[in-house]
């Protein structure tokens, strides 16, 4: 297990102690919590999960700025190539000339758009997946870690009852030799066999 790992371990299990630490409300259906505990805890929590999925999630808050960005930059170069073209409007092979140069670019913009918004999307995904990738691997350590605990707790238990039942088997072979010997022959008078405890 990675030392990040382990460090978001140790930060779920305070988060856990704080919930327990809670004053339960409805028969302990709800918990009050001190918040600034909790929000401390889920900032550490965040700050040490993997780069890649803090990238992802901020890539997603800026996705819709940069579409926002790219639009506000088409809709200006638009209206920069129309106001050049109302400018040259007496003259028309340059108005044509600009009408086809302003058609050009508000091309070129959108491809662009569409481009930087697929480039975005595509990183997006693809961190969004190496980020599941990652979890999965960790789930996967946790799963055979706990494997590995309850096979030594069950083979301690093993352990232990068999110690338990060899115990009892001792007690139960004291307790009959107390008994035989309570009622063993005592001045040459033989105690009957159907009386004797085995």
């Amino acid at each position: 297990m990675s030392t990040q790992q382990s460090n978001i371990y140790n930060l779920l299990g305070k988060l856990e102690e704080a919930l327990d630490k809670g004053f339960p409300l409805l028969s302990s259906y709800m918990v009050v919590v001190k918040r600034d505990v909790v929000e401390t805890l889920l900032d550490n929590i965040y700050a040490s999960l993997p780069t890649e999925v803090q990238d992802a999630r901020a890539l997603l808050r800026r996705r819709d700025e940069i579409q926002h960005e790219a639009q506000m930059r088409a809709e200006k170069v638009i209206r920069d190539a129309q106001a050049e073209a109302a400018r040259l409007l007496s003259e028309s092979d340059l108005l044509q000339a600009v009408q086809r140069e302003a058609q050009k670019i508000k091309e070129q913009v959108i491809a662009d758009c569409d481009a930087m918004k697929r480039k975005a999307m595509d990183e997006a995904e693809a961190i969004r997946i190496q980020a599941r990738d990652e979890v999965l691997r960790t789930k996967e350590g946790a799963n055979v870690f706990a494997e590995q605990v309850l096979t030594n707790l069950e083979q301690n238990l093993n352990q232990l009852q068999q110690v338990v039942k060899s115990g009892q088997v001792q007690l139960e072979r004291q307790r009959n030799e107390v008994a035989n010997a309570a009622y063993a022959p005592q001045g040459g008078v033989d105690v009957p066999a159907d009386m004797r405890v085995n």
